[in-house]
């Protein structure tokens, strides 16, 4: 006898619905399942047995054979329990076979018989959706994530008893506790103000700068400057996220187990700020079997925060190359490859020296020649060939005034930003970090005097011309903020000072 039904298996965010399909035969009990699951999935077989024996179903004693189909597909996590449990009670005449073979079962069992909400329901959902398959039963705890796809019909469930009797199974439907989802959630993060911030005029016209045009951002300064004060406040000025980058931003916080269904879509930028201890697989992904998405891909769309940044081990911070020339992360593991949007705004802080004191005539610094420069080489030339903006900030001031609020400075922002979209409208780009160098010179035209203080740094070696791309694009994005259509030659030497102020530029 044979019962089928359907899952969804997640590689990176990409989704694919595999039949699960549940053979029955008369011979000595046993329970064979195959199609490349991972020990997790691998694990299902027990406590599937012991879900529909405490659910009030009997357990069939035959030799049971579970296909999870493509077989070439890897399958990873505990996701496909609910759909081996039903598969297998439809192959023993329990549940209704056609009826079970229309939906779509995701779902974690307990021994108890209850259903675990699970992670990556949002892409699973879509996928199956896409797949032509929109009825999908989820666990109580993931219905609301689930609702959130167009087109998806959700039937949240508890327990698997209840799973089985709407598909007609003969069975006593108990009254359970609903799990609740216990993934641990983003936390609410209330944006600070950047009228918080004492002076720092340079600093902050920086991170204005940084915010309408998308572009990355060291800052160099001793302790206390205001640097991580300034990071922070950076998400605050960045709009809202449209309906795609919403979805998208969503997708992936629910395959890392950090994603809220109560708040409905992510709609502000993310904002990651891990420890310098990190290792190189939590900030781009890893793990056993199937990687998981890391810091950079949970800060798509929004800012990668890098505080102490020369703390950081080298492996941490070239790791970061990819994503920022590409946007995107792809991890190869033995179970398969894996591909994470990472198109996040990185910021970097970072003291003049270990100490922190090689400011002004740096009498006070205690730190030798050589440390400085070990200090410092961890930030390698070809990483900070990819950070538009390289700002010097000083130490604060107790004279200093408090400078406009974020709400004035994100009105700004938002119109530099819908002067861009107008410009790129009908590309792939949206913001002028984003622009290759060539779009950028061709708009300009032919006259090099524009241009002239670029050509002479670039002379002079201190611009790489990869680094002059960088300046042109945020002299693009000056002009954006001053309301003008195309950058002039001051537009050019503010953006090569925006670059060229940070520590060894």
């Amino acid at each position: 006898m044979l019962g089928r039904t359907s899952a969804v298996a997640l590689v990176g965010l990409a989704g694919h619905v595999v039949d699960v399909e549940s053979h029955l035969a008369p011979s000595l009990p046993a329970f064979t399942l195959v199609g490349l699951p991972d020990a997790s999935l691998a694990e299902a077989r027990d406590r599937v047995r012991a879900a529909v024996t405490s659910s009030g179903l009997a357990w069939p004693n035959r030799r049971i054979t579970v296909n999870l189909s493509p077989a070439t597909l890897p399958k990873t996590g505990s996701s496909f329990d609910l759909a081996v449990a039903i598969a297998t009670l439809a192959g023993a005449g329990l549940v209704d076979a056609a009826s079970v073979a229309g939906w779509v079962h995701l779902g974690e069992l307990g021994l108890d018989g209850r259903l675990r909400p699970v992670r990556g329901v949002l892409p699973a959902v879509a996928a199956a959706v896409a797949a032509g398959r929109p009825r999908v039963v989820v666990p109580r705890g993931n219905a609301a994530e689930a609702e959130l796809v167009p087109g998806a019909r959700v039937r949240a469930a508890d327990s698997l008893a209840q799973v089985a009797a709407h598909h007609g199974a003969d069975v006593e439907v108990p009254e359970v506790e609903a799990v609740p989802d216990v993934l641990a959630a983003l936390a609410d993060r209330d944006e600070p103000d950047l009228v918080d911030v004492l002076g720092q005029q340079e600093a902050r016209f920086g991170l204005e700068v940084a915010a309408a045009g998308h572009h990355h951002l060291l800052m160099v300064g001793p302790p206390g400057a205001g640097k991580t004060m300034l990071a922070a406040r950076l998400p605050g000025l960045l709009p809202d996220l449209d309906e795609d980058d919403a979805v998208e931003v969503t997708a992936v916080h629910s395959v890392a187990g950090t994603f809220d269904p109560g708040r409905g879509l992510v709609r502000r930028p993310p904002y990651e700020d891990p420890h310098h201890t990190a290792t190189p697989a939590s900030i781009v992904g890893g793990g056993s079997g199937m990687p998981r998405p890391g810091a950079a891909s949970r800060a798509h769309r929004g800012v990668l925060f890098l505080d102490e940044a020369p703390e950081f081990t080298s492996a941490v911070l070239q790791t970061l190359r990819q994503p920022l020339e590409h946007g995107e992360l792809v991890l190869h593991r033995s179970a398969g490859t894996a591909r994470y949007p990472a198109r996040f705004q990185l910021v970097l802080a970072a003291n003049p020296c270990p100490c922190g004191h090689a400011v002004g005539k740096g009498l006070a610094c205690t730190c030798r020649p050589e440390q400085r420069r070990r200090y410092f080489g961890k930030l390698s030339g070809p990483l900070l060939d990819r950070v538009d903006l390289q700002l010097e900030v000083p130490a604060a001031r107790s004279l200093d005034a408090p400078g406009e609020a974020t709400a004035v400075v994100a009105r700004r922002v938002r119109a530099a930003r819908a002067a861009q979209r107008a410009r790129w409208a009908g590309t792939s780009w949206r913001c002028n970090g984003d622009v290759p160098g060539r779009e950028l010179q061709a708009r300009l035209g032919a006259d090099r005097r524009l241009v002239a203080d670029l050509d002479r740094a670039v002379d002079r070696g201190t611009l790489s011309l990869r680094g002059a791309d960088r300046v042109l694009r945020v002299a693009w994005t000056v002009a954006d903020l001053a309301g003008r259509d195309a950058p002039g030659r001051s537009d050019v030497a503010q953006a090569l000072l925006l670059r060229t102020r940070g520590h060894g530029a």
